[in-house]
C-alpha cells in the first residue's frame, strides 16, 4: 500500500469526526430545545461522543446492504433543526437510508416523512409551560432502581415530563448512607461510571444529579410517606424491592399522601396485569392503580414468541434461560430457602425455575398452556439469553425466519423491543447497555420443517429497566410518535 493510500486511510477518519463533530450541537439542541430523541436504526446518539456515534453508524452494515456514513445523516439533523419540529423519536439513519434510495429533494422528503411534527415547537412550548410533569418515587434502590434512576435524569435533560423526585429507602445505618447510595449511582462494576455529575446534599437529605435535586427519604414501609411535605403530588411510585407483588401489599403505597399510581419491577400476583410494553400496553386504562411490568425474561420472549405468532402460528415450545446470577444468590455457599440457589453463585451452573414461559400468557394469551420453561442461572453478572425450541404450524427455513425478524427489528411496532445482530463474534458482554427487550441472534437460528430454535440476547438489568420507563410513560400520559412511519406490511 502507498504512502498516499495510508495517508488517505487517516484523512477519510478525520473527516468523519469532524462530521460527527459538527452534528452533535445539532442532536443536543433538537433534544433539550424540541424534545426531539434522534437515534441511528435505535441506537441513541444523544449526549454520545464523537466515537459512538460514529459507531452507531458502522452498526447499520450488519442490518442493511449497505453502509451508512455520518455524511448521509448530517444533512438530515440541519434539515430538521429548521423546521421547528414539536417532540419525537425520529430515527435519522432510517431515514437517511430511505432518501438514498429514493433521492429528490430533502426537505421535500423530511416534510413527507416528519411533517405532522414541523412547526409546532411554538405551541408545544405552550402547552408544556401549563402542564406539570410527572411526578416519579423509586421505592428502593438496587440493581433496577439505580438503572431506572440513570434513565430518568438522563431523559430529564431533553424536558421529558417524567421527573424523578425521590428515592425512598431503609435507613442503612451508617453516618455516610448518603455518600455510599451516591457512590453505587456514580460507579456501576457492569455498566459503568454514570453519564454525568452527582452531588450530595447531605443537609437536605438529596442527591443533585445534572442537576436533579432527588430526595433521599428514609421510611419502614411503603404507607409511611407523607410525599406531599416534600412537594410531591400525584405521583407514580415505582416498587422495585420486589417486597409485595400482590394488590394487598403494593396497595400501602395508595395509602401514603401524593401517590396516585404505582408500577411494580416484578411479575404481578392475582388480578394485577402484567404489562409487556409493546404487547399488551393497550391493556392500561386510567382506572389501574397497581401494574406490573412483568419480568425481563418475560420481557425478552414475549415480543419475539408474539411475531412468530403472528407468522407462522405455534403449537407448543420450550424455553430456556440461560440466566445471569441475581442478588438473590449467594456469593458463596450458605443456606437458602430456594433449591440449589443456596450454593456459589460465581463458581456454579445453577438450575431453577422460572414461571417466564407461563407468564407469556398473562401477555400473550394465544400462548396459554403451549409453552413449557426453565433456568439455569450462571457465573455472569448481567445479560442472559432464552432459547426458543418451538413447535409451528407451518414450515419454516433459517433464511426466511431471519430476514422477516430482521424486518421487524427494524420496520415494526416492535422495533423497541427487538433487536437483531448478524455476527458471528458477539458474546454476552457485547449487549450490555442495550435497551431492547431482546436481540436475535441470528447466526444461532436453526429450522428444520416446522421446528424452530431461536437465540435470544437480553440485557435483564437495563434492557428491562427501558422497557418499565416505557410502562411508566404511558401510564403518565406521555406518547411521542415514532418516525419513519413505515410498518412491516
Amino acid at each position: 500500500m502507498s504512502h498516499e493510500q495510508i495517508h488517505q486511510h487517516l484523512s477519510n477518519w478525520t473527516e468523519r469526526e469532524s462530521t460527527a463533530e459538527a452534528m452533535i450541537p445539532l442532536i443536543g439542541r433538537l433534544y433539550r430545545r424540541n424534545n426531539v430523541v434522534t437515534s441511528v436504526y435505535g441506537r441513541s446518539v444523544i449526549n454520545q461522543s464523537v466515537i459512538d456515534i460514529i459507531r452507531a453508524h458502522r452498526y447499520v452494515r450488519q442490518v442493511e446492504d449497505s453502509e451508512l456514513s455520518v455524511h448521509d445523516t448530517l444533512p438530515i439533523l440541519q434539515a430538521m433543526d429548521a423546521m421547528e419540529l414539536g417532540r419525537g423519536h425520529v430515527d435519522i439513519g432510517k431515514l437517511a437510508v430511505k432518501f438514498r434510495a429514493i433521492g429528490g429533494d430533502l426537505n421535500e422528503f423530511l416534510t413527507q416523512e416528519i411533517g405532522s411534527i414541523a412547526g409546532l415547537y411554538a405551541s408545544q412550548s405552550e402547552e408544556d409551560a401549563q402542564n406539570d410533569t410527572k411526578d416519579i418515587v423509586l421505592y428502593g434502590f438496587g440493581r433496577i432502581g439505580r438503572l431506572l434512576a440513570r434513565i430518568l435524569i438522563e431523559k430529564a435533560g431533553g424536558g421529558n415530563n417524567l421527573r424523578l423526585r425521590a428515592i425512598v429507602v431503609r435507613h442503612g445505618g451508617a453516618e455516610n448512607d448518603l455518600e455510599k447510595r451516591a457512590s453505587l449511582l456514580r460507579r456501576d462494576s457492569v455498566h459503568g461510571p454514570f453519564n454525568g455529575t452527582i452531588r450530595v446534599d447531605a443537609e437536605n437529605s438529596a442527591l443533585i444529579a445534572n442537576g436533579n435535586f432527588i430526595k433521599v427519604i428514609y421510611s419502614a414501609g411503603p404507607d409511611q410517606v407523607d410525599y406531599t411535605q416534600y412537594g410531591i403530588n400525584n405521583a407514580i411510585v415505582i416498587d422495585n424491592t420486589g417486597m409485595w407483588r400482590d394488590e394487598e401489599g403494593l396497595g400501602l403505597h395508595l395509602k401514603s399522601k401524593g401517590v396516585s399510581r404505582v408500577m411494580l419491577t416484578a411479575p404481578g400476583k392475582g388480578d394485577i396485569k402484567n404489562i409487556v410494553y409493546g404487547i399488551n400496553n393497550d391493556w392500561i386504562t386510567d382506572d389501574d392503580k397497581i401494574l406490573s411490568a412483568a419480568s425481563c425474561t418475560t420481557n425478552a420472549i414475549t415480543p419475539v414468541l408474539k411475531a412468530i405468532y403472528d407468522e407462522y402460528g405455534i403449537e407448543d415450545g420450550h424455553v430456556e434461560t440461560v440466566h445471569s446470577y441475581t442478588n438473590d444468590q449467594n456469593l458463596i455457599d450458605n443456606y437458602h430457602k430456594g433449591s440449589r440457589r443456596g450454593r456459589s453463585a460465581p463458581l456454579n451452573m445453577v438450575i431453577t425455575e422460572t414461571g417466564a414461559a407461563k407468564a407469556v400468557s398473562k401477555a400473550l394469551p394465544e400462548l396459554k398452556g403451549k409453552l413449557t420453561g426453565n433456568a439455569i442461572r450462571v457465573p455472569t453478572p448481567n445479560v442472559s439469553m432464552a432459547i426458543l425450541n418451538l413447535n409451528l404450524k407451518t414450515d419454516v427455513d433459517v433464511e426466511s425466519v431471519n430476514e422477516y425478524l430482521r424486518d421487524i427489528a427494524l420496520h415494526s411496532e416492535l422495533q423497541k423491543q427487538i433487536d437483531y445482530v448478524n455476527s458471528t463474534e458477539v458474546v454476552s458482554t457485547d449487549f450490555v447497555g442495550s435497551r431492547h427487550a431482546g436481540i436475535v441472534d441470528a447466526q444461532a437460528t436453526i429450522a428444520a420443517g416446522k421446528r424452530l430454535i431461536l437465540y435470544v440476547w437480553y440485557d435483564n438489568e437495563f434492557g428491562y429497566s427501558a422497557q418499565v420507563i416505557r410502562v411508566v410513560s404511558q401510564m403518565a400520559g406521555i406518547n411521542y410518535p415514532i418516525f419513519p412511519k413505515r410498518v412491516r406490511g
